[in-house]
């Protein structure tokens, strides 16, 4: 099956879990409870996660899927996968319940430990979001499909900082050059903000706390073939299921290549042991 077909499947079966995470959303009807790592869970989380693992089974049975919802095999089992489907069914569960919209469903591709193929729909904000490797990236809404690139930069302009409508501000500061001037734009998910900076919109996000590889993995493709980069806090590539874990470091989402991110980013040792 060629890339084409799989982007499409990718992109079906994303708006398909996206309907019925509207559904819950708009009635209000769903339940939440917290998980072992203190992450929230909703019953939309779930119910989204079994259409997109039945319709990638259904469309790809070849291809076997890591979900955030779902447990992951050992890591011997897995390494022998020459592409696999990374699914996270809503990212941005807490905005979900908090009623600001900023949520997604995310659906990667990564073949040979590297994402491929990525989307992120969001819903609420009727936004889709999609990137082939060597096709580029793209957003899609109403008025159709274009395609999308990190900001242009002149030396000269502002560094604009994309960050939690709950994050402290202060925590980002003591990784930043007082050297240099930084606004800052206000989102929920994590891959909203990294799409953001995809389209232009922002420069850079620095993601400190738990996070998972689903909920780097789509945007990953979208941020690289729009221009930027992700990388850890020590400016390192991320990986893909080259670990036990399944858990990423605190890491860094960065637009224009031209920008000295060196220079205005303070590397830091990951807070946590990965």
């Amino acid at each position: 099956m060629n890339q084409e077909r799989l982007l499409s499947i990718a992109l079906e079966s994303a708006k398909k879990a996206g309907q019925e995470v509207s559904r819950y959303y708009k009635n209000g009807n769903y339940t939440a409870e917290i998980k072992d790592d203190n992450s929230p869970v909703t019953s939309a989380d779930i119910a989204a996660n079994d259409i997109l693992m039945d319709e990638l089974k259904r469309l790809t049975p070849d291809i076997p899927i890591i979900s955030e919802e779902v447990g992951a095999l050992d890591l011997a089992q897995r390494s022998k996968w020459a592409r696999y489907w990374l699914l996270d069914p809503i990212d941005g569960t807490g905005e979900f319940i908090a009623g600001s919209g900023d949520f997604a469903v995310n659906v990667a591709l990564v073949e040979n430990g590297w994402p491929s193929i990525g989307v992120i729909h969001a819903p609420d904000h009727q936004l889709t979001y999609y990137a082939q490797n060597n096709l580029g990236a793209f957003k899609e809404n109403d008025s159709g499909s274009h395609k999308i690139q990190v900001a242009h930069y002149d030396g000269q302009r502002r560094i604009k900082v994309a960050i939690s409508r709950r994050q402290d501000i202060n925590l980002m500061g003591q990784y930043l050059n007082s050297d240099y001037d930084f606004d800052h734009v206000a989102l929920g998910s994590c891959s909203l903000k990294n799409c953001l900076i995809a389209e232009g919109g922002a420069d850079c996000y620095l993601r400190v706390g738990p996070t998972g590889e689903w909920d780097t993995g789509a945007s990953h493709c979208i941020i690289e073939q729009a221009g930027g980069s992700i990388i850890d806090s020590e400016f390192n590539p991320l990986t893909y299921n080259q670990r036990e874990t399944l858990m990423q470091p605190d890491f860094l989402s960065l637009g224009n290549k031209e920008i000295p991110w060196q220079d205005i980013i303070k590397q830091h040792k990951a807070t946590r042991k990965i």
